[in-house]
C-alpha cells in the first residue's frame, strides 16, 4: 500500500501558533521534530519509505521540501489553492490513475499523534485486504477515551461485518456535550479518525457517483487538472464521499490516538509535563497562585497571576487569552476576524 500524507490544512484551532504561513503540521508541538517529520518517520517503520507521499498546497511545497529533504521530489502531490479534503482525495487519487497505478492508497492526515505504530500498521494491511478484494472505503475508528465535542462520530452497524470491520451506518457531525456522552456509551460509536483507505479506481468511482461536477472538472483537465482546481468547491471529504457511501467500513482501533488540532489536545499528549499546579508551559513563564493554565510564550518574559483553566498563548503573530471551556469557539472566531480584515494568520 502506498500512504499519502496531507498536509495542506490551516490549523486555525491553535492560533496564535499556527498561522497560515507555518500551519501546524509544519511546528514542533510535541517534540523536537515537527508534526509533519514525526508523522514521516513513524511511517517509515512500516512501509518502504519510497511508498510515503506528502499532498499539500503549493503554499506549503517549499515548507515540506526543506523539512523532509529525503522525500523525493516527485513524491510531492501539489494542489494549487487550498480546498479542503475533498479535492484533495481527488487530485491524489488522479495523481496515481494517471501513471495507472491503482494500488490501495492510505490517506491520512499529518498532525495526528500514534505512539502504537506496529498497531496502527496491523490495522492498516486489515483495511488494505478489504479495500484491495472489493470496491469497499475503508476507515479507523478510535475507540472513544472520553466524551468529545471537537471529533466527529462513526456510528456501525453491530451485527454487518467483514474481516474485523464494521459496516458504518451513519455519520455524527461534532456534537455537544450532552450528547456525546450518551454517544460513548454506545458500544458500536467510534471517533472519526479521517484515515481512509481504499483504491484509486474506489475514489474515482465514487466520485463519478457522489461529486460528478468535481470529478468532471479535474478529470477534464486531460494530464494538468491542477489548472481546474481553483474553482473547485471546498468540501470536506466526509461530506464529499463518506457520508453518501454505502460500501463504508471501519476498523476500530483501541489505542492512543490524539488528533493534534486544539490547545486541549496538545495538553493531553503534553500532560506529564504539567508542574506541581497543574500548568503545562512553553517559554520564560512565572506563574504564582495560578493552575490547570496553558500558557505559551515565545520570545517574551511572560508572567501570570491568579489565573485558573486558561489558554494563553504569546508569539509574534499575536496574543490569545482563552479560558479553556470556550476552546470550540477559536476556529469560528479567528475566521471571523479574518474575515473582518483583521489580519488573523
Amino acid at each position: 500500500m502506498k500512504i499519502v500524507i496531507m498536509a495542506g490544512g490551516k490549523g486555525s484551532r491553535l492560533w496564535p501558533r499556527s498561522v497560515e504561513d507555518r500551519p501546524k503540521q509544519f511546528l514542533a508541538l510535541t517534540s523536537e521534530e515537527t508534526m509533519l517529520q514525526l508523522t514521516y518517520r513513524r511511517l517509515v517503520r512500516i512501509v518502504p519509505s519510497r511508498q510515503i507521499y506528502v499532498v499539500t498546497a503549493a503554499l506549503y511545497r517549499a515548507l515540506v521540501m526543506e523539512q523532509l529533504p529525503e522525500l523525493d521530489e516527485g513524491k510531492i502531490i501539489t494542489e494549487p489553492v487550498q480546498r479542503d479534503t475533498g479535492p484533495c482525495v481527488a487530485l491524489s487519487a488522479l495523481h496515481f490513475l494517471r501513471q495507472d497505478d491503482d494500488e490501495v492508497l492510505v490517506m491520512m492526515p499529518s498532525d495526528q499523534h500514534i505512539p502504537n505504530i506496529l498497531a496502527l500498521y496491523e490495522a492498516l494491511s486489515k483495511a488494505e485486504a478489504i479495500a484491495e478484494s472489493s470496491r469497499s472505503i475503508v476507515t479507523l475508528g478510535i475507540v472513544p477515551a472520553r466524551p468529545e465535542t471537537n471529533y466527529g462520530y462513526i456510528m456501525t452497524s453491530e451485527t454487518d461485518s467483514i474481516e474485523g470491520a464494521r459496516k458504518v451506518t451513519s455519520f455524527v457531525e461534532k456534537p455537544d456535550m450532552e450528547a456525546a456522552i450518551k454517544l460513548v456509551q454506545l458500544p458500536n460509536v467510534y471517533w472519526n479518525s479521517g484515515i481512509i483507505v481504499w483504491k484509486p479506481s474506489t475514489i474515482a468511482h465514487s466520485m463519478e457517483e457522489h461529486q460528478p461536477e468535481l470529478w468532471s472538472a479535474l478529470a477534464g483537465g486531460g494530464m494538468a487538472p491542477e489548472t481546474e482546481y481553483a474553482a473547485l468547491p471546498k468540501i470536506s471529504v466526509d461530506y464529499a464521499i463518506l457520508e453518501k457511501a454505502n460500501n463504508l467500513f471501519t476498523i476500530p482501533f483501541r489505542y492512543e490516538w490524539e488528533d493534534l488540532g486544539s490547545w486541549a489536545s496538545l495538553e493531553r499528549v503534553r500532560e506529564e509535563e504539567a508542574d506541581a499546579n497543574g500548568n503545562i508551559v512553553h517559554g520564560v513563564v512565572h506563574a504564582l497562585e495560578s493552575s490547570n493554565n496553558i500558557i505559551f510564550a515565545e520570545g517574551r518574559k511572560t508572567i501570570v497571576i491568579g489565573a485558573d483553566d486558561l489558554i494563553i498563548v504569546s508569539t509574534a503573530e499575536g496574543l490569545l487569552i482563552c479560558h479553556k471551556s470556550k476552546e470550540p469557539f477559536l476556529k469560528s472566531f479567528v475566521q471571523h476576524v479574518e474575515q473582518q480584515g483583521g489580519g488573523v494568520g
